[in-house]
């Protein structure tokens, strides 16, 4: 049975490569890169060697090139295997000898084929010289016994011509028989491989078979499923629209969603100033407050004014009437100038309290408008949330 040796860094390549040559009736030994691949070719000599271009650690070419480089082994036949197959590929396999490439993954029985061919295609292997025995031979055909004393020279008896032609003859046939007994066995080994590949083509005629009544059955059921999946399909179509639809019905509410986050969010929003401005405008109603009792008591520092310069004019005329009280005029006069600066001063504060107290109106009005907007927006948004 021929050996080959596989040669691949994928454990993939090498189960595949192994079933496939397995089922060719062929012995198979695997290695799991370019050093074992050595390894095993310093102990085996296959007859075939199959090997990846592309591992880790030693080649493809570098494999072919030990191969050729060895005397024992150059006459084995290498058969490349790479995933890509292009020129620089085929021009390296042609510069380290090897038989041939081959693209992989393997396509049917493209490495079986491969294999044989190159197995048929080996060269003959040379004919192994017999030794002859140190011994004479008789004129009667008979072999002299060996000289029982080593030392001492054996005489060779005379051979006429016409003895001497017919060994001749006899080693000529002798060789034509051997050559004829080697080509015989190499068709002998090529009719037990191509028996045994109709032996595994019959077998699959019948795995064909029984698969064809299969795959009848399995068309019966796929027309039967296919009817099915038109009917299915047209529902499919139906479903399809209604999905549509509501998608759209649902992106839709999800829209009108969103905008009610919004208006949400700014009712909250809104809210928050409320309070605030309502805050403000409590704060707002105590200085109105406190600018009306400010107002109240200018009244009555006026009415106390007009009192006072009453009895300014009164005394006016006491003083034209008298001179004694011209003193007190004098110092009268000193606490009314004294008075007019108060007066003054509560005069400066009225305007002030009433600049203030109008400033405080007009935000007064503002915050008003702007809490009647505020009352306005927020009867909208509780309209739209309560709308379905």
């Amino acid at each position: 049975m021929p050996k080959i040796l596989v040669a691949d860094d994928s454990i993939a390549v090498r189960k595949v490569a192994e079933r496939l040559l397995t089922e060719a009736g062929l012995g198979v030994m695997l290695a799991a890169n370019g050093e074992e691949a050595m390894a095993v070719l310093s102990k085996e000599r296959p007859d075939l060697i199959v090997s990846d271009v592309i591992m880790p650690d030693k080649s493809g070419y570098e494999v072919c090139a030990f191969v050729r480089s060895q005397s024992a082994l150059s006459h084995i036949p290498v058969l490349l295997i790479s995933g890509i197959v292009n020129d620089e590929v085929t021009r390296q396999a042609e510069t380290c000898k090897a038989d041939g490439v081959l693209k992989k993954p393997f396509q049917g029985t493209s490495l079986k084929d491969r294999v044989l061919d190159l197995l048929s295609k080996r060269p003959p292997l040379d004919t192994v010289a017999i030794p002859v025995a140190e011994a004479g031979v008789r004129n009667n055909g008979t072999t002299a016994a060996p000289s029982s004393r080593p030392t001492e020279l054996r005489k060779v008896p005379d051979i006429d011509q016409a003895q001497l032609g017919a060994l001749r003859q006899a080693a000529a046939r002798l060789g034509e028989a051997e050559a004829a007994l080697r080509a015989e066995r190499e068709r002998t080994t090529q009719l037990v491989q191509r028996i045994a590949e109709l032996e595994r083509e019959s077998a699959r005629v019948k795995d064909l078979e029984s698969q064809l009544a299969a795959e009848q059955e399995r068309s019966a059921l796929l027309e039967k499923r296919a009817t099915d999946a038109e009917r299915v399909a047209g529902r499919v179509q139906e479903l399809e629209a209604t999905l549509g639809a509501e998608r759209d019905a649902a992106a839709q509410l999800v829209q009108q969603l969103n905008e009610l986050e919004v208006i949400a969010r700014r009712a909250v929003e809104l809210e928050a100033s409320l309070a605030t401005e309502q805050r403000h405008a409590a704060e707002l109603s105590q200085r109105l407050t406190e600018a009306q009792h400010q107002i109240q008591r200018m009244g009555e520092l006026e009415a106390a004014l007009v009192a006072e310069r009453e009895q300014v004019a009164q005394l006016s005329c006491r003083v034209a009437e008298t001179e004694p009280a011209i003193v007190r005029v004098k110092e009268l006069e000193a606490r009314l100038e004294t008075e007019q600066e108060r007066v003054e001063q509560a005069t400066k504060r009225a305007i002030e309290a009433e600049l203030a107290a109008q400033q405080a109106t007009k935000r007064l009005e503002d915050m008003a408008r702007k809490l009647a907007e505020i009352a306005g927006l927020a009867s909208k948004l509780g309209n739209g949330t309560n709308t379905p």
